[in-house]
């Protein structure tokens, strides 16, 4: 039996969504084992003037629970 979790985060660059959905996975997956879906709930950006400075993605992380993880 599989038991998958989900966990919302929010990234951020000045770069591009993509970038900051790929920096938000990379980060997330320091701490978190068995990622393995990344749904992108919204997209949103900040604008100073006319220009885009940053990029923010809300996103859907899933994995997998460890069953067989022994508790300490």
């Amino acid at each position: 039996m599989n038991i998958e979790k989900h966990l919302k985060i929010t990234g951020n660059s000045d770069v591009s969504w993509k970038d900051a959905i790929v920096k938000a996975v990379n980060e997330a997956s320091k701490t978190i084992d068995y990622l393995n879906t990344v749904t992108i709930i919204n997209q949103r950006a900040r604008i100073d003037g006319n220009k885009i400075v940053e990029y923010f993605v809300d996103l859907d992380l899933s994995f997998t629970l460890d069953l067989n993880r022994k508790e300490y």
